[in-house]
């Protein structure tokens, strides 16, 4: 199992989201990835700055994978 690693920032950026059941989302799915590679909804990036993302509804969270599991304060609503 890794470890999850949420930089301040990102948790901010959750925090700012106002439905609380999404914020609720965001978290599960992303504590998912404690099981990586073996979890759904992720997709590696090529020629992007971050090496994952994570699709969470109409939410993107981009994460590094070195072991252990880095979200990068960067979450994007498409």
């Amino acid at each position: 199992m890794n470890d999850i690693d949420w930089k301040p920032k990102a948790l901010k950026q959750i925090e700012k989201i106002k439905a609380t059941a999404v914020r609720k989302r965001i978290f599960t799915e992303v504590q998912s990835l404690a099981y990586f590679p073996d979890c759904q909804g992720v997709k590696k990036l090529a020629n992007h700055a971050y090496s994952y993302r994570l699709r969470v509804g109409e939410y993107r969270v981009f994460f590094e994978f070195d072991g252990s599991v880095h979200v990068i304060p960067f979450l994007n609503q498409t």
